[in-house]
């Protein structure tokens, strides 16, 4: 798989970027003037499961490709060096220091280790380190996806795997939309956050996004002759990609809803994945588009989702009050705060995490 490509940098960048806007509300939110921006930015995460079903869908796809193995030990190794020292060191301050949660309440400690937080929360009592959820999904896809490819590739077939991604899908599109129902008729006035609970946050509700990256990832891969031939339209799948991410913009103008659960979901997808399709590789406006710090803020991409919640929350803690009604002096100050603890995070843990992975390859 192609690293260090600026247009997958530059998407990275704008993913965490636009979590962070998202989560402002935190410290109250950003304003009337940005809100158009910040209520849409949950979409980030659905933009880092397109990256992901894409990358880890090329490195397994391609060492399947080479000659028909896949070490499942060592792809496991490195998933647990990337992802693990990082996300410990989150998770033991969490647990040791009151004050860096963002919130009071918090789920008890197996559930994070065990990476099942995002199947039984209770949202509205214990909030803190709730973003893991979008890391159970992915660590949950990173456990099954190599499995299922390994017996696509031995006993199956392209029909096969076709069907199984039609089938993935459209059971989602179901699941969501009985679910949905099914809460609404029952309670109505959300009483318990069922939409998190049970439509936003579990991982059976969530591969639209990975599955879009994984399809790109499989034609790269094992079509390679269809990959050149799109990638002389990759500039207008790019604008494909943004008028459709558009139409998702208006369809899911109310989050919670059957139409945006059903059909705002895969189709913000399907957008997402055009524009991951026009920054992978270096033929494109975006894949040539060398935004400086892009490359910086995607290296910390991963530290930052960890800990920018508890960044915020700590600069309110002990500098609310000199920030009230300080507008870009306050956002300017809460940025640099949540950017100072994932460059630390980074720096302290992550990064030494993959040169330990580097050397024990």
């Amino acid at each position: 798989m192609p690293h260090a490509l600026p247009g997958l940098d530059l998407l990275r960048a704008a993913a965490i970027v636009w979590v962070m806007l998202f989560h402002s509300w935190i410290v109250g939110g950003l304003g009337p003037d940005w809100s158009w921006l910040s209520r849409h930015g949950w979409m980030g995460v659905d933009l880092f499961f397109v990256l992901s079903g894409y990358l880890i869908g090329g490195q397994v796809l391609a060492a399947l490709g080479r000659d028909g193995r896949l070490s499942l030990t060592g792809f496991y190794r490195r998933r647990a060096w990337r992802i693990l020292p990082a996300y410990l060191a989150t998770l033991a301050l969490y647990l040791a220091w009151p004050d860096f949660r963002e919130a009071p309440g918090m789920e008890p400690a197996w559930k994070f280790l065990s990476f099942t937080v995002n199947l039984s929360i209770d949202y509205n009592a214990r909030q803190a380190f709730s973003h893991a959820w979008s890391l159970c999904v992915e660590e949950h896809f990173y456990a099954l996806f190599p499995l299922i490819a390994l017996g696509l590739w031995r006993w199956g077939s392209a029909r096969s795997a076709l069907a199984l991604g039609l089938g993935l899908l459209l059971g989602g599109i179901a699941l969501r939309a009985a679910l949905f129902q099914h809460g609404q008729a029952t309670d109505p006035e959300m009483t318990r956050n069922w939409f998190l609970e049970d439509l936003y946050y579990p991982s059976w509700c969530r591969l639209d996004g990975l599955l879009c990256g994984v399809v790109l990832a499989a034609v790269q891969q094992c079509r390679p002759h269809w990959w050149q031939r799109a990638r002389r339209w990759a500039d207008a799948a790019a604008l494909g990609g943004l008028a459709t991410l558009g139409v998702a913009f208006w369809v899911l103008q109310e989050r919670v809803s059957l139409a945006g659960v059903s059909v705002g979901w895969p189709l913000l997808s399907v957008a997402l994945a055009a524009l991951v399709f026009a920054g992978a590789g270096r033929d494109s406006l975006i894949g040539r588009w060398q935004v400086p710090g892009a490359g910086a803020l995607a290296a910390i991409s991963y530290s930052l989702y960890l800990v920018h919640k508890p960044a915020y929350h700590l600069v309110q803690l002990y500098g609310g009050d000199a920030l009230q009604g300080r507008g870009l002096v306050a956002f300017a100050a809460y940025g640099a705060a949540a950017l100072a603890a994932g460059a630390a995070m980074y720096l302290l843990v992550e990064r030494p995490g993959l040169r330990w992975r580097d050397r024990l390859r």
